[in-house]
């Protein structure tokens, strides 16, 4: 079930990045993103010099999910949590003028960024929608791939979000996601604070747990490979501001948090109702 705490945290954090970062450029407050060691490094320069400015300042996310998969031209592509739009705008040039590239998000600061991005991008396969991740605003069995980019641990509901980007895949369709990921136990503590929630940690699962919803949403094929594992002064960093002990909990949690891509395949012949005819 959906949190609207959690819900409205989210946006309001992401709102005010968006805002600070349209008027002053990066940094603006931080979560997921600004010299965060989450979202550091994460794009080639080559890919970088392809995307206007404000779209390279709010990439907040935990991964390069474009480099996840060999985007083919014609396919449809969904991002879920698009924010400003890099990643929108990145499928886009891959999958051509006879793809489509869709970006969602639930930010109207985010959206208004993502909308002038493609603009000075000219890209015109490019449509950014208004919405949830827990209930896509798309018609069932329309997307070729799904990514997103450490998106998913903010969602209250996951099991929503992975039944809906199920329903939303063609058969054999690709969800290819960035992601934060747990590795081992955390303190609870770490997981009630909501400054960590919003800044993709408090939310994030464990790999085991992660992989057990995508099966029971549907999918196959399903891969987690892990790419950047956080130590004791990146957890320092992220629990910054947290209100919590942050020397002590950065010791129980060294090696713990982690960024992994996350792989899946709706099965190309299923019987299930949800499945396309």
């Amino acid at each position: 079930m959906t949190d609207p705490l959690v819900e409205q945290a989210v946006r309001e954090r992401y709102a005010e990045i968006a805002r600070a970062t349209h008027n002053a450029g990066c940094c603006g407050p931080r979560s997921c993103g600004c010299g965060d060691p989450i979202s550091s490094d994460l794009y080639s320069q080559a890919e970088l010099g392809e995307l206007p400015t404000a779209a390279v300042d709010l990439s907040l996310g935990c991964g390069n999910p474009t480099a996840l998969i060999d985007l083919k031209p014609g396919q449809t592509v969904l991002d879920l949590g698009s924010g400003g739009g890099i990643d929108v705008l990145l499928s886009a040039r891959r999958v051509g003028p006879g793809g489509k590239a869709y970006g969602l998000d639930m930010t109207d600061e985010m959206l208004t960024i993502a909308r002038e991005n493609q603009k000075k991008a000219g890209l015109t396969n490019v449509e950014f929608l208004k919405g949830s991740i827990d209930a896509i605003p798309l018609p069932d069995c329309s997307v070729d791939v799904i990514i997103s980019n450490c998106v998913i641990n903010l969602a209250a509901d996951k099991d929503a979000v992975l039944k809906e980007a199920f329903r939303v895949l063609k058969r054999g369709g690709q969800f290819a996601v960035a992601d934060v990921v747990i590795q081992g136990h955390v303190p609870d503590q770490v997981r009630r604070s909501m400054e960590l929630w919003v800044g993709c940690v408090a939310g994030a699962l464990e790999v085991a747990e992660y992989e057990s919803k995508l099966r029971q949403a549907g999918f196959d094929g399903i891969a987690t490979e892990i790419w950047r594992t956080y130590d004791v002064d990146d957890a320092r960093e992220f629990l910054a501001g947290s209100g919590l002990d942050a020397d002590t909990i950065a010791r129980e949690v060294d090696g713990r948090v982690a960024s992994a891509f996350v792989r899946a395949q709706k099965p190309r012949a299923c019987c299930a109702s949800d499945c396309c005819v």
